[in-house]
């Protein structure tokens, strides 16, 4: 399970198979191919066609019901990104080089070192302009952290004692200030917005988590919401990677570049959570 996303910038294969049409197949033909794998290595020299396991996608209130999947039917499906994976040569929006590397994803269970380093990136009362936005946004908009609390929950009630959408049973905090902000606010704050992530929102996330210069002026945060054009091209991206961190964190700062880019690119970042 993961947290998916993909830069809508408007092109053919997303006109073809739209932006979670491709998020769809390319999880479909990873799993194909690692099931083959896994078939192979057991000895078994079947033709993909002759190949079944069983598969169900869950949600936090109810699980799902297990299917019979065929993989050749998974390999037909996903067959379908093949003959746009040219268009993605030359892409704007593509972050990684690589065809549809517009797309990337969050594995479950987030970790404890993950949340901590994002919660280490808020800013404090020393950057006056910023964490006034910060206080003014958790309280507008009531981000309280209940609608993510709900998947700790989850997992604090498994029966089988496993958790899977996160690593701690309680949320971390840190003390800005006046304010408190835990883990489960700020994880709020960027994915309770719906499916899509709008440049406006982006540009304010950025700021939060210094994906870009937050020495500004009141002015420039005006200018950073509204994703003027001048102030896309003279922002660059801040976070940098620590060989040390563990693979949620790399996978965390691949999502927040890839919202940087959908910010420059005035285009929302789409969620599939």
């Amino acid at each position: 399970m993961a947290i998916d996303y993909i830069i809508e910038y408007d092109c053919i294969p997303k006109q073809t198979l739209t932006a979670s049409g491709i998020i769809e197949r390319i999880k479909e033909k990873e799993r194909a191919e690692a099931v083959i794998q896994w078939f192979r290595a057991a000895g078994d020299t079947r033709e993909p066609s002759e190949m079944g396991f069983e598969f169900s996608k869950s949600t936090p209130d109810e699980e799902g019901e297990k299917q019979v999947i065929v993989v050749q039917d998974i390999l037909d499906h996903a067959a379908a990104l093949d003959p746009l994976e040219h268009h993605c040569k030359g892409c704007p929006a593509n972050r990684t080089g690589k065809p549809f590397g517009c797309m990337g994803f969050i594995q479950y269970p987030i970790t404890s070192r993950a949340e901590a380093f994002l919660l280490d990136r808020l800013p404090v009362p020393d950057e006056p302009l910023v964490w006034l936005l910060l206080k003014q946004g958790i309280q507008e908009f009531g981000y309280d952290g209940s609608s993510v609390k709900v998947l700790r929950d989850v997992d604090n009630d498994a029966e089988d004692g496993k958790r899977t959408y996160f690593e701690l049973p309680v949320s971390p905090q840190r003390l800005l200030g006046e304010i408190r902000v835990s883990g489960d606010q700020m994880l709020e704050m960027i994915f309770g917005v719906g499916q899509r992530i709008i440049p406006n929102h982006a540009g304010i996330l950025l700021l939060f988590f210094h994906g870009i210069d937050r020495e500004v002026e009141a002015d420039d945060i005006r200018l950073i919401s509204s994703a003027d054009i001048e102030t896309r091209e003279k922002l660059v991206f801040k976070m940098i990677a620590d060989p040390n961190d563990d693979d949620t964190v790399h996978e965390f700062l691949a999502f927040f570049n890839a919202m940087y880019l959908a910010w420059k690119l005035n285009v929302p970042l789409y969620i599939d959570a």
